[in-house]
């Protein structure tokens, strides 16, 4: 079975991300190498939203750009959800392109974590991965 393994002060990095992005979604990619996060890409969204996201494409391009320069591939593509739980919307299904990416969703409400959980999303398919927080 596959997992998703983030150190402990990327996870961090992450939380503290959609925690100041309240109460709009906040966006961003998680680079490594096969499982293991090892860089995180706090990303612009563009759109604004306590129910959406869209990251900047010209942004996109360049962290995408960067990840290659390092040897690196996008892992995950995580978001937050202000207010709802830790689970695919019917919108995160419609657009999540990246089959060979997993899709990290952070669960807030008032601006405390309910919960962090990963998922593969393949032709429609939701499937929670196993999320390791790593020393």
């Amino acid at each position: 079975m596959t997992e998703l393994i983030i150190p402990k002060d990327l996870f961090e990095t992450i939380l503290d991300h959609c925690r100041t992005a309240r109460p709009n979604e906040a966006c961003g990619i998680l680079a490594g190498r096969g499982e293991q996060v090892s860089r995180v890409y706090a990303m612009t969204n563009i759109e604004p939203s306590p129910v959406s996201y869209f990251m900047d494409p010209g942004e996109q391009l360049r962290v995408q750009k960067e990840m290659r320069e390092r040897g690196e591939e996008m892992v995950a593509i995580y978001h937050s959800h202000p207010q709802s739980p830790a689970y695919p919307s019917v919108k995160d299904v419609t657009l999540a392109f990246y089959e060979d990416s997993f899709y990290v969703i952070v669960s807030l409400s008032e601006g405390i974590v309910n919960g962090m959980k990963a998922f593969s999303i393949v032709e429609g398919t939701v499937s929670e991965i196993p999320l390791t927080i790593a020393d």
